[in-house]
């Protein structure tokens, strides 16, 4: 089966994004979304976050002005959650699609192990 590292989808009324059948059980462990470096979003299955980004934002001096704006971008607005096992759909927090600038549509890119989340074409 080939690895799927991109995807659009629509947003529902309740501001939940389905995440692709061949891709829930990345997420299994529960969802991880943040800002990201630019105007989209981060996706990460939490087992991701808890054994990669965590430890990494966990290192360095507590002095170092780079770490911890790093910090801040990825911990302020983070919301964690559990994937809707029956229809595989996560809410996303109408703060974090604000500052993305996503409405209704979205693009979802693979960055390694996990995914940006941009603006799709709103027609």
């Amino acid at each position: 089966m080939a690895r799927i590292d991109y995807f659009e989808r629509k947003l529902d009324d309740k501001r939940r994004l389905t995440i692709p059948s061949e891709l829930r059980e990345e997420f299994l462990s529960g969802v991880i979304l943040t800002r990201g470096f630019g105007q989209y979003l981060h996706l990460y299955p939490k087992s991701v976050w808890e054994q990669e980004v965590e430890p990494a934002l966990s290192t360095g001096s507590i002095l170092d002005e780079k770490t911890a704006d790093v910090n801040v971008q990825f911990r302020r607005g983070k919301t964690e959650a559990e994937l809707d096992q029956k229809q595989g759909r996560v809410t996303i927090e109408q703060h974090l699609l604000d500052f993305a600038g996503i409405t209704r549509d979205i693009v979802a890119v693979r960055a390694g192990a996990y995914w940006r989340l941009l603006p799709g074409d709103s027609a």
